[in-house]
């Protein structure tokens, strides 16, 4: 894994949201790196010696069970890291990380993060804050798969992969994509070819484009907008924690 180049490079907002000092603290310890589609950055069970911050790459957490089958519970872009639980409090890894969209990244040792986590209030505070709005991102997950139809769950997907991959087409096999939503392959197809026929997107040779993007987020279930709302939202408390409403939300 090389440097990046300039057109893969980005920037990471959790690692932007960081004081000055502990940034600088940090930089010293950044090591770029270039992913590539389909590594394996840890096995479920694995020890983790580096948190990783991408910066244009996508990287998938998967839950394996134990006849070897798994199942896509949240993927992470340039708003989040993999490995901050190990800075915080345990160095194993409870999924399996994939390299779900090539590009680049930034890993440092977990020993300094975790340093950092102890030395500086604001860093737990954002740490923590990212930890949360990921296992949102998990539940979410969890209840999309259990409750709504292939091809809902492909716009959220999809959706998700637009956002990371800034418009790029996305290099997916229906095989893959039945991996990482938990479907058989045959519906993944069927459901590929009703959004390819109604236009939102197109699918050729592995390469899958996104045409109608306001069709799409229509045609996706609510869990879409709900995750992406909470991402967009975790580097600052929310007003209802602030005024102390706990009624939270309510079913339409």
């Amino acid at each position: 894994m090389n440097a990046p180049s300039d057109k893969m490079a980005g920037s990471n907002r959790l690692l932007g949201a960081l004081e000055i000092a502990s940034r600088r603290r940090i930089d010293a310890y950044l090591e770029p790196l270039t992913l590539e589609l389909g590594k394996v950055v840890c096995e479920a069970g694995g020890l983790l010696n580096h948190a990783y911050f991408p910066r244009g790459a996508v990287l998938s957490l998967l839950t394996v069970l134990e006849n070897g089958s798994a199942i896509e519970t949240a993927n992470i872009g340039s708003e989040g890291a993999f490995g901050l639980f190990a800075a915080m409090y345990s160095r194993v890894s409870f999924n399996r990380c994939l390299v779900q969209f090539a590009g680049a990244a930034d890993r440092c040792p977990i020993e300094w993060l975790r340093a950092e986590f102890k030395r500086s209030e604001h860093v737990r505070d954002l740490f923590v804050s990212y930890s949360e709005t990921l296992l949102s991102q998990v539940q979410q997950t969890v209840a999309c798969n259990a409750l709504h139809s292939t091809e809902e769950r492909m716009c959220r997907w999809l959706l998700m992969m637009h956002d990371r991959a800034e418009g790029e087409a996305l290099p997916y096999t229906h095989e893959f994509l039945s991996h990482m939503l938990g479907a058989n392959r045959k519906s993944v197809t069927l459901a590929a070819l009703s959004l390819q026929n109604a236009g939102l997107i197109s699918y050729r040779r592995g390469k899958i484009q996104v045409l109608d993007r306001a069709g799409l987020e229509k045609a996706s279930c609510e869990c879409y907008a709900m995750v992406r709302e909470r991402f967009d939202a975790f580097l600052t408390p929310p007003s209802t924690a602030v005024k102390g409403d706990t009624k939270g939300r309510r079913p339409k």
